[in-house]
């Protein structure tokens, strides 16, 4: 049962939802304004690389902005120039 982020359109607050076999993501609804104009957004994710304790402690990250195709996603991996 994977666990997706969604992004709210009309507030832009971020919420995750479990999903169950058969669930409809049309069906998903902001948990903060209660609105149906959301969309599902790529989630950072937390591994290691390299031979250093100091690269393994830290995690990747996302910045999620608006762009002119729409939402764009840049990710930060330590340890990667």
């Amino acid at each position: 049962m994977p666990i997706f982020e969604f992004k709210c359109s009309d507030c832009e607050e971020f919420f995750e939802v479990l999903f169950m076999s058969g669930d409809n993501e049309k069906e998903i609804k902001c948990p903060k304004c209660e609105s149906f104009a959301v969309e599902r957004v790529v989630s950072s994710t937390n591994y290691a690389m390299g031979a250093t304790s100091a690269s393994r402690q830290q995690k990747a990250s996302a910045q999620t902005r608006n762009c002119s195709s729409g939402s764009c996603t840049t990710y930060t991996v330590p340890g990667e120039a």
